[in-house]
């Protein structure tokens, strides 16, 4: 898996996971589950929409030569 989930990226998809999962645990609802969703991806830093949709937050490494 190569890396597609740059650092801001993830910092955002934690603040997300976070809020789905209080959202969730406040309603008492399964839903907050899904805060897994992001939270796995933010840590693994590999999204597979992004793979899908040809697009990577990751800065590009230039090739020194």
């Amino acid at each position: 898996m190569k890396k597609n989930v740059g650092t801001i990226d993830m910092i955002i998809r934690i603040i997300i996971a976070l809020v789905i999962g209080v959202v969730g645990i406040a309603y008492q609802s399964w839903w907050g589950l899904i805060a897994i969703l992001p939270l796995v991806t933010a840590f693994i830093k590999f999204c597979p929409l992004y793979t899908v949709l040809g697009f990577s937050s990751c800065p590009v490494k230039e090739e020194k030569v």
